[in-house]
């Protein structure tokens, strides 16, 4: 059990390095406002991406083996703990500039213990190694149709797109969350075929499904790190991917949750945490102090900041509040006007 801990801390760690990683590679990245492969091109060209990638490889192998030591119920609770150290890098390497709340923290703590709480008390077990094809065929579109109205919605015709959107990163993130949840039910079926050798493996359909939406789910991870602030993507990263696994692993493989009247409240306290710290999250300063709001600026930053560059979005609030207060200024004279 040691190891298994210890296995998944690594895996956590580097899942985390990966998001910080390629965020940094995409902010740099000029986006075109549409959703395409051309964004991966134009990514792969930034060492730092890579870097995210190749420690989401990383990632991945030491959960694989983390799960050959510990049991699924005490491997992924600690991956949860992926939430708190992306907000915790984004806090110290934004300490002169951001105003991180204590409520922010509490957000942040509420979703990941949220997660880690259902997980540990649903724990999944049993279940058949394959599932039947016609399950396959509607898992799969379901999960297709909500890929694609989640891009709809964030790529709309006459959409703003010149400016990072919170709002697409989230959307996007929880699209690519379900995703890789998807990506987990293929590696599921894919690893019951490891045993009779790699020919009966490249004789079924597995490997080239998980070649194709692997492949999809980094793409919308991508746009999602490219659209807006990691805290608005992240969380869909780590909490719709374990979920999304759990219901296909239900639906797809006949596993089982527990559902006594106590796992049943646990569960649903759990999950009411994590959407309570959804919510307090899309208002805290890990999201909008990266886009500049100057309520989340350090006291005494826009004094100081005379003769430097502003934020775009600190100069809008700015520009916004002066244009407000003339108007206010204008209403009581052209009042007097008339009333002469």
């Amino acid at each position: 059990m040691e190891k298994a801990i210890l296995l998944a801390l690594a895996a956590s760690i580097c899942t985390a390095t990966a998001s910080i990683a390629q965020r940094h590679g995409a902010r740099n990245v000029r986006t075109t406002g549409g959703f395409g492969v051309g964004l991966i091109i134009r990514l792969a060209r930034s060492p730092v991406w890579l870097l995210g990638i190749a420690s989401m490889v990383l990632g991945f192998g030491f959960q694989l083996t983390a799960l050959r030591f510990g049991a699924l119920a005490l491997v992924q609770p600690i991956m949860a703990l992926e939430l708190l150290l992306v907000f915790g890098y984004m806090a110290f390497a934004g300490r002169r500039r951001l105003r991180i709340r204590r409520r922010d923290w509490l957000a942040a703590a509420a979703m990941s213990a949220g997660v880690a709480g259902f997980l540990a008390l649903a724990a999944p077990s049993g279940g058949r190694p394959r599932a039947p094809g016609s399950a396959w065929l509607l898992a799969g579109l379901v999960t297709l149709g909500i890929v694609i109205v989640a891009v709809s919605a964030s790529f709309r015709p006459g959409s703003r797109t010149s400016r990072p959107s919170s709002r697409r990163a989230a959307v996007l993130g929880a699209a690519a969350g379900i995703a890789w949840g998807f990506v987990a039910a293929v590696i599921k079926e894919l690893s019951s075929h490891l045993g009779a050798g790699p020919g009966a493996v490249f004789s079924t359909w597995s490997p080239y499904l998980l070649l194709g939406a692997g492949a999809a789910a980094m793409l919308l991870a991508s746009h999602a790190l490219a659209a807006g602030p990691l805290a608005a993507s992240q969380p869909g990263f780590t909490i719709l991917d374990p979920l999304a696994a759990i219901l296909l692993g239900v639906f797809l493989f006949g596993e089982h949750i527990r559902g006594g009247p106590w796992e049943l409240a646990g569960e649903t306290a759990s999950l009411a945490l994590v959407v309570a710290g959804a919510v307090a999250l899309s208002r805290s300063c890990f999201i909008l102090g990266e886009v500049g709001d100057p309520d989340c600026l350090p006291a005494g930053a826009l004094g100081g900041a005379q003769g430097k560059q502003l934020p775009r979005l600190v100069l809008d609030y700015q520009q916004a509040g002066a244009a407000s207060g003339r108007a206010a200024q204008r209403e009581p004279a052209e009042a007097t006007r008339h009333g002469t």
